[in-house]
């Protein structure tokens, strides 16, 4: 996809969802809602929960919106039931392309992926198809600035597995799954708070792909991300197109 810049992509799906602030605010209830029902309502005993509302308070979500959706989560409220749900699919140049979702609607829910990946030259694949491609991570964000050496020495300490240097200066730190929230504790602790955490799905490896499809498969992302059920998107797209110069 078109840029290389995790903290650049980050910003700019930011700007994009503050314009839609209600959309932003259905997919954090809904993952705050899913939290809560998965591992209880107390944030210090369910670290998902805990990133959700974390999420929500960072988005300026009122309060009393999250405790609404932890108590739905928990059984303390009425609402809708959602689910968990994956989709696998193949975007332009056939780089692959991960879609989990929350819904109370798996047949609106897979009619909508179908129509965007069929709208921007992709295709719906079946289940297994190309989720062997990534794997879960842990990733911590530093924008441009932090001291590198430094936040190295923090991350191994903290337990994390491994740290990025991205192109523009920014950093990425990546832990297991299982160790991300001691890690993030453990480097805030350290005077290394990071700018964005999330377990994310992380190709394994990148596909190239030509200038054209690169943007097309952004133009793609972007339309997935829109969608109201759609609350990650992943592809293993390289960060640059096959052709640049």
């Amino acid at each position: 996809m078109a840029g290389h810049s995790k903290w650049a992509n980050i910003q700019h799906r930011k700007q994009r969802q503050d314009d839609k602030r209600g959309r932003l605010f259905s997919k954090l209830i809904r993952e705050v809602t899913v939290a809560a029902r998965a591992g209880g309502p107390n944030p210090a005993d369910n670290p998902r929960l805990r990133l959700a509302v974390e999420k929500a308070q960072a988005a300026n979500m009122p309060k009393d919106t999250v405790a609404r959706a932890i108590r739905r989560g928990a059984g303390g409220g009425e609402g809708e039931a959602y689910e968990e749900v994956r989709y696998e699919g193949y975007g332009p140049g056939g780089a692959a392309v991960l879609i989990d979702c929350l819904t109370d609607n798996r047949n609106r829910t897979v009619s909508a992926v179908r129509h965007a990946l069929g709208k921007h030259g992709g295709r719906l694949g079946t289940s297994g198809s190309v989720a062997y491609l990534f794997r879960p991570a842990g990733v911590l964000v530093y924008a441009p600035g932090a001291d590198g050496e430094a936040l190295l020495e923090a991350a191994l300490e903290a337990g994390a597995e491994d740290v990025l240097e991205l192109d523009d200066g920014a950093h990425e730190v990546l832990a297991a799954p299982a160790d991300f929230a001691a890690a993030r504790e453990r480097l805030a602790a350290a005077g290394f708070p990071p700018d964005h955490a999330e377990i994310e799905q992380r190709a394994q490896a990148a596909a190239p792909l030509s200038a054209a499809d690169a943007e097309r498969l952004a133009a793609l992302v972007e339309r997935l991300e829109e969608l109201d059920d759609v609350q990650a998107v992943a592809t293993n797209a390289a960060p640059e197109p096959a052709d640049a110069a």
